[in-house]
């Protein structure tokens, strides 16, 4: 019975670093992305960090996320209140009235000299908008 996984303290090991090097790759892949997204870093500094995390991955990780983890971070904040603020502004301006009172008031007047509505249904919508 010779097999790799003999006992559970082989897959307990086994499994341990298969996680760790899942854990890297994903470092790795997030500083080719913050890389590539930072646009206050030059074509030839991004080739350079490009070379190093290509050819010394791990080691590239690492002294990237030395030298350039705050703004890391900075970026990553930024962005984020980029999107809650776009986000934001996009809810007031979904969720706001697009006419005033006296255009909707005067909007309804139109409907009720043409015959579209009646005067109980003028009021309602007079309330409505004065509300």
């Amino acid at each position: 019975m010779d097999s790799v996984t003999n006992d559970f303290g082989d897959v307990l090991l086994w499994s341990f670093w298969f996680f760790i090097w899942i854990a890297a790759f994903m470092v790795w892949v997030r500083c080719l992305f913050d890389m590539f997204g930072d646009h206050t870093l030059s074509g030839w500094a991004k080739a350079g960090w490009a070379v190093l995390l290509i050819f010394v991955p791990w080691v590239g990780a690492l002294i990237y996320l030395i030298a350039r983890g705050r703004s890391m971070t900075e970026r990553q904040q930024a962005k984020a209140q980029e999107v809650q603020a776009a986000q934001a502004d996009y809810i007031k301006q979904v969720a706001s009235t697009s006419t005033s009172a006296t255009d909707q008031i005067a909007s309804a007047k139109a409907l009720l000299d043409s015959g579209a509505i009646d005067q109980g249904e003028y009021e309602t919508l007079k309330a409505k908008a004065l509300a």
